[in-house]
């Protein structure tokens, strides 16, 4: 069986940014749950649910965060589970505090970091991580990248042909 990918964000305001995520999962059959739930505001609710995620039936954890961004490390804190930190644009800073936040952790506590606003490359990387087992996925995904290889080679071929003489 599947295991599922948890969703976090510590904001609702986030979800633009999780429904590339959300949609790349989909289209890939991967089951899922969304929640939102605050490093800050609510350590207690984070602390609780991803403890018992691998139990829950969870093979991979997304963690989304502006600003600070701690969730993905309180996340990595709580588990031995894989978890994708997502830093999210957010305040004067254009993100690059959270990026920060979430790519430096501490030694020991290790947290897969995609770009800012990444929501589409964490759902790919989840993908990835829960395709090590399993054939069919990992063929899903193969098959996915032919298709990226063709629609860049058919736009070479546009651009060579209107500007290559």
């Amino acid at each position: 069986m599947l295991k599922k990918v948890a969703i976090i964000m510590g904001s609702d305001s986030d979800l633009p940014v999780l429904q590339k995520t959300i949609d790349t999962l989909v289209s890939f059959d991967i089951p899922f749950e969304v929640h939102v739930y605050s490093a800050h505001r609510t350590p207690e609710e984070v602390s609780s649910f991803v403890s018992k995620a691998e139990k829950n039936g969870f093979g991979v954890i997304i963690a989304a965060a502006g600003m600070s961004a701690h969730l993905a490390g309180v996340c990595a804190s709580k588990t031995v589970l894989p978890v994708i930190g997502i830093p999210i644009k957010s305040g004067d800073l254009g993100g690059m505090d959270a990026l920060l936040s979430t790519v430096q952790m501490p030694s020991g506590m290790p947290v897969a970091t995609v770009a800012i606003d990444g929501g589409a490359n964490a759902g790919l990387l989840a993908i990835q991580i829960l395709a090590v087992d399993n054939k069919e996925l990992r063929k899903k995904l193969a098959d996915y990248r032919e298709k990226n290889k063709q629609k860049v080679l058919e736009k070479n071929a546009e651009i060579e042909q209107k500007y290559n003489i």
